[in-house]
């Protein structure tokens, strides 16, 4: 299906809208395409936090049980996205993990966009660089990263969803910030 909101033979695309309308009515059609359309972004977006495939995978499955069961509080507001909903569900199922595995929770920060829309090799080599060493901050330094960077939470909102103080998350994305700059600079990257 290609990342496409395709929902029969005729090969029709859907846009958000109509899915999320027929995904309200349980279309299962409608919601093997809203799957097949966000699952790779998805997935990414839980091997951020989690940096194991197989829990990451596990995070998205329960996250898409909770879209499709949820989706009826869903509404367009001309404020959101259907996309940036399900990311925040997504979010939520691999912090509940991270919590049920009783990991330490840290501070990050912002990393930068390398690549645009139409990347070149050089730019993607760099970006999976980027995420790998990402990846192997220190569990809590990586979630404050991914929230405060990436996700665009508040210190105050990853205190409050991680239950640790503003300057926890501050200094925990600050000492984030140091050893990615390091690692960046060993490797030739700054």
């Amino acid at each position: 299906m290609n990342n496409q909101g395709y929902i029969s033979n005729q090969d029709q695309i859907l846009d958000d809208s109509q899915l999320t309308d027929l995904c309200k009515a349980k279309d299962e059609l409608a919601q093997k395409a809203l799957y097949n359309k966000y699952a790779n972004k998805m997935m990414r977006t839980c091997v951020r936090y989690l940096n194991d495939e197989m829990e990451a995978e596990d995070a998205m499955i329960d996250g898409f049980m909770k879209v499709f069961s949820k989706i009826d509080t869903f509404e367009y507001r001309g404020k959101g996205s259907l996309e940036g909903w399900i990311k925040r569900i997504m979010v939520n199922e691999s912090l509940m993990l991270l919590r049920k595995r009783k990991m330490d929770q840290v501070e990050i920060e912002k990393v930068h966009h390398l690549a645009s829309d139409h990347e070149t090799a050089e730019s993607q080599l760099m970006e999976e660089t980027i995420v790998n060493i990402i990846q192997e901050l220190p569990n809590g330094y990586r979630t404050v990263f991914n929230m405060y960077v990436i996700e665009g939470y508040s210190h105050r909102e990853i205190g409050e969803k991680l239950n640790i103080s503003e300057n926890t998350s501050k200094s925990q994305l600050s000492k984030a910030r140091a050893s990615l700059s390091k690692s960046l600079t060993q490797i030739g990257a700054l």
